[in-house]
């Protein structure tokens, strides 16, 4: 179904759904720069969307492109066109970007951001590693930031720092963000920050700046459901000013328990290493550090705590739906290209859902066209 819509009438509705500018950005950004020949912007994209939307191989993609008269080129040119179209591709995610967030009317006084990121391998045991960082509006379920970096080197780790913080903003995150400069960065900003505690890999301190004794705190909390809340510092091993904020802890299950202490057994085993008692101990409790005021309750942050889910299952539906899960090129600049490429069809199939939710039963949009006047 997706590969005959590709190439039939849908195509015009397809085209419906495109960033306002997408013409203007082809050649703002120099895509058909240097092209001899099938320099139209729609059977260009229409080209790359046949590689990048289908997973044709570059092969079957040129083969399919010549049948339909969109354009008569080898692999290898069509190699080139996408490392020339990367920041087409690029500029159109953006776009795509600032249209939804313009178009989003905001349904709470708190503008909700749940932070993550994800890694795309090439193929192969040798293969180029990159992460792709990434924020999602909520209740809108939207994109309105992401980043693309390398794996490997300095910055390039998940962290807050990556993104755009603007004051009122509440950002919620994994414990990969549990860090000090994460937290410091969204507090200097004037926005707030809920993220999963990483207890071995963080300094807390208690209200009159000495160690926080998290230990004897978290033993208390025997029952299932029990829920604790205490006033901490994020503190930094540097002497920069600790962060002020509240834990929020809740004991789990038996059953979560057992799983997460046989998890725990089965990665120290796996690196040959002593388990740490105090993992076992951390395994028994979720435990949010927030920098969000009174107004939340610790119950309100720990059901906040659990929407970050939402963002596993975009990732999830990425590399399922949009074949995200592997980066099958060479080069770095195709790379990147292949990457926002994928990111494009993503958030468009995004678009095209919300709008099926609320066109009309025949599935599009009727033309905007003068009705006729009568005369009289």
């Amino acid at each position: 179904m997706i590969e005959s819509n590709l190439m039939d009438e849908d195509w015009s509705l397809l085209l419906s759904m495109m960033p306002r500018r997408w013409r203007q950005l082809a050649r703002e950004t120099n895509a058909l720069k240097g092209l001899r020949q099938d320099k139209g912007e729609a059977n260009y994209l229409r080209t790359l969307l046949l590689h990048l939307g289908c997973g044709y191989s570059l092969r079957e993609t040129v083969v399919r492109a010549r049948e339909a008269k969109l354009a008569d080129l080898s692999d290898v040119a069509l190699l080139k066109r996408l490392r020339k179209s990367k920041d087409w591709l690029h500029a159109l995610c953006c776009e795509l970007f600032e249209e939804q967030a313009h178009l989003a009317q905001p349904t709470t006084d708190d503008s909700l951001r749940i932070i993550d990121a994800t890694l795309i391998q090439e193929p192969g045991p040798t293969g180029s590693c990159w992460r792709i960082h990434y924020s999602l509006q909520w209740p809108q379920l939207k994109c309105d930031y992401f980043k693309l970096t390398s794996a490997q080197g300095e910055g390039t780790g998940e962290s807050l720092t990556h993104f755009t913080v603007a004051k009122g903003e509440h950002l919620l995150a994994d414990r990969g963000y549990s860090h000090y400069a994460s937290v410091q960065h969204v507090a200097a900003h004037g926005a707030w920050v809920t993220v999963r505690l990483n207890p071995q890999g963080v300094r807390l301190l208690g209200e009159q700046a000495d160690l926080f004794p998290l230990d004897r705190h978290l033993r208390r909390l025997q029952k299932t459901g029990e829920v604790g809340c205490w006033a901490v510092q994020f503190a930094d091993s540097t002497g920069q000013p600790p962060v002020a904020g509240r834990l929020c802890v809740i004991r789990k299950t038996k059953a979560s328990i057992a799983k997460a202490h046989a998890k725990a057994r089965r990665q120290a085993s796996r690196i040959c290493r002593k388990l740490d008692p105090r993992t076992l101990l951390y395994a028994q409790y979720v435990i949010v550090f927030t920098t969000a005021p009174a107004r939340f309750t610790p119950g309100d942050i720990l059901e906040i705590y659990r929407l970050r889910w939402q963002i596993e299952l975009i990732f999830k539906r990425f590399k399922q739906l949009a074949q995200l899960g592997h980066l099958p090129k060479e080069d770095e600049e195709s790379s990147k290209a292949w990457l926002y490429g994928k990111l494009f069809v993503a958030l468009l199939t995004e678009r095209l859902v919300r709008q099926a939710e609320s066109f009309s039963p025949w599935g599009y949009e009727l033309a905007r066209t003068a009705l006729p006047k009568p005369l009289a």
